[in-house]
């Protein structure tokens, strides 16, 4: 038997998202299939302390040899996807589902003289009218007992109607409301039929009216302090929202179709194909691969799907993709199908849904590909042999810091500065810079001033002997100098970034490049033309990784910067506002778009404020234009 500890994922690279995951046996063989809410919680449980385990789980979880798991987008999906699975590869460790029950079905018995509802399993009925399945069979008889108040029909059984009209009195729900009583004849089975029509109606999507009635019924209860009713109509619409709820892992019945989903970081990509039949996910695989040129998402798909459809898996009528398919590629594979095949782009609806939930999970596939390759030894290694070569250091650049320049329009310009150590990111040790000495755009410059003051700290520490940081206690961080400095940019970065070394005095010591951005070229310091590293390089990948970095390092710092400056412009002026209520307004709106469309009421709720000072922050934001700010992220949008 296999040791867990073997193929247990890394900590962290589970999701926390809802989900189905598929122990595998070493020969691919589905062991067990399960749903989980939570991802990486449930899957953490399987490696924690096997004696508290069952004796079942633990058998499982020791004959398995890997663990995969897949990303939907709630809770019933999951179920659903569960449920599909399970039915498909009968997995010898599953006991749930390995019988004949079902998931429930709403059902009309539009065939019978006074139709009825009910909530039934199993096989479907000629005449019968049928609404699901649905996850939650608590839920839709809760939605079925509210929508009787609405629409009262029929929902006993044979025997129940035939007492009730022999005895000429009608059973507890026709004296409640839920029900209109046709055993004693008040209404006609012409008036009868025509409420299970429209029960019908709304069982097939024309919710609207009731829902916004509910809702109206509800905020009138609160207002007359009929709190009890309130909660009743509350969770009444909680059930009826619940049974409703859209599943995009379940298409129409008949349904054939591939669904791909890729995922694309400039260095690798990410492809993931569902496979459908009969409108249910019947395989799901996923592949990665580095990128060997600049081809773009539609040569990468034709490529790929021309690989896919070989003699062992059927050409299906109907592709869904992520990007858009040439006009050959669409000919060719109808050519070898024998019919139209159709490749498209859903815009809406559920396939739409099922396509977002494919190439999320080639984005997470892609996710942890890059954490497996950044977190793993032999591969840092290379990377670093690979960078000593071609750069012609004497030794592995054991610490490298990477600096990057963010503005916009040359306003609120920083600089960042990351550093990588044995090939991992040391994020204690992040810096970021705010350039004040000179206005307007200019990259070069604001990148020489960010060097002079990292490279003038590591001087003035190695001149002074520090060996204690007289700010924070800590031990001086910046007496031990990188073994090389990479810029984000091309030549005129690189020869800025050289002048600032030669003036320190350590250009001898510290080894410098620079990572231009349009075809990854690495420029070197005195050299007339760029190195150009194999796409395929761990070297390559490297110098990526810490290029991109120091770009979201910068750029999250810009961001809050910027936010923070537009809500001091636009409250500059309101008296007796200070910094610390500003701050305040900041956590309790989070956007000026929020901000203004408060009322003076609502500001005054902030903590240190009150109806004077609110209505004077009402005024100070009611003419700051059509321009909405998020003081979390910096983005400016449309109002």
């Amino acid at each position: 038997m296999a040791d867990p500890a073997s193929y247990r994922p890394r900590p962290g690279s589970i999701p926390t998202d809802p989900g189905v995951y598929r122990f595998f046996d070493a020969f691919g063989h589905v062991l067990y299939v399960g749903k989980a809410k939570n991802l990486r919680q449930r899957l953490n449980s399987y490696f924690a302390d096997p004696k508290a385990l069952h004796f079942r789980t633990q058998t499982m979880v020791r004959t398995a040899a890997k663990v995969e798991w897949t990303v939907v987008a709630n809770e019933l999906e999951a179920l659903q996807l569960e449920y599909t699975w399970i039915q498909q590869f009968d997995p010898r460790f599953n006991v749930k589902y390995r019988d004949d029950k079902s998931y429930p079905w709403l059902a009309v018995t539009m065939n019978e003289e006074y139709p009825r509802v009910f909530v039934g399993r199993g096989a479907k009925k000629r005449g019968v009218r049928y609404f699901g399945p649905f996850g939650q069979a608590w839920a839709i008889r809760e939605t079925v007992d509210l929508l009787l108040r609405v629409f009262p029909m029929r929902s006993c059984t044979q025997g129940v109607f035939n007492r009730a009209r022999s005895s000429g009195r009608p059973c507890l729900l026709g004296d409640i409301g839920k029900c209109s009583a046709p055993c004693v004849g008040r209404v006609s089975p012409e008036e009868h039929r025509a409420i299970a029509e429209d029960f019908c109606s709304f069982m097939g999507g024309n919710t609207g009216g009731i829902i916004g009635r509910i809702e109206r019924d509800m905020y009138d209860a609160s207002a007359e302090l009929n709190f009890e009713r309130a909660a009743v109509l509350r969770d009444s619409l909680a059930a009826l929202k619940k049974v409703q709820e859209k599943n995009s892992v379940v298409l129409s019945d008949g349904v054939r179709a591939d669904i791909v989903g890729l995922a694309d970081d400039g260095h690798q990509v990410s492809v993931q194909a569902f496979h459908v039949v009969d409108g249910r996910i019947r395989g799901e695989r996923g592949w990665i691969a580095d990128r060997a040129d600049d081809r773009s998402l539609s040569e990468l798909l034709e490529a790929f799907l021309e690989q896919l459809y070989t003699d062992d898996l059927e050409i299906p009528p109907l592709i869904l993709t992520s990007v858009e398919a040439e006009d050959t590629l669409i000919a060719d594979l109808s050519v070898r199908r024998g019919s139209k095949v159709d490749i498209r782009v859903p815009l809406r609806g559920e396939k739409r849904a099922l396509l977002d939930t494919v190439v999320r999970n080639a984005e997470m596939s892609l996710a942890q590909a890059k954490l497996r390759r950044s977190t793993d030894l032999t591969s840092r290694s290379l990377a670093l042999e690979e960078l000593t070569d071609a750069l012609g250091l004497e030794e592995p650049p054991l610490r490298i810091e990477c600096f990057d320049i963010s503005h916009t329009m040359g306003t609120e310009t920083v600089g960042s500065m990351v550093v990588f150590e044995d090939g991992m990111p040391r994020k204690s040790e992040y810096r970021r810079f705010i350039i004040k000495s000179f206005e307007g755009s200019n990259d070069v410059a604001a990148m020489s001033e960010v060097l002079h003051r990292r490279l003038r700290r590591l001087t003035d520490e190695r001149t002074a002997d520090v060996k204690v940081d007289p700010t924070t206690g800590e031990a001086a961080r910046f007496s031990y100098a990188p073994a090389l400095i990479v810029v984000d940019g091309g030549l005129p970065q690189v020869n800025a970034a050289a002048a600032v070394l030669r003036e320190h005095g350590l250009d001898g010591e510290i080894a410098l490049c620079g990572l231009a951005k349009r075809l990854e070229e690495v420029w070197v310091p005195g050299e007339e033309y760029p190195l150009i590293l194999p796409r395929a390089s761990e070297g390559l990948y490297l110098l990526q990784r810490l290029r991109d970095e120091a770009h979201r390092f910068a750029i999250t710092h810009h961001r809050s910067r910027r936010a923070k400056t537009v809500v001091e412009s636009v409250l500059d002026g309101v008296p007796g506002l200070g910094e610390l209520r500003r701050k305040a307004l900041l956590t309790y709106f989070g956007s000026l778009r929020k901000l203004r469309q408060a009322g003076v009421e609502e500001i005054a709720q902030v903590p240190g404020f009150g109806p004077r000072l609110a209505a004077s922050v009402k005024a100070a934001v009611a003419d700051t234009g059509g321009e909405a700010i998020n003081l979390t992220t910096g983005e400016v949008t449309e109002a």
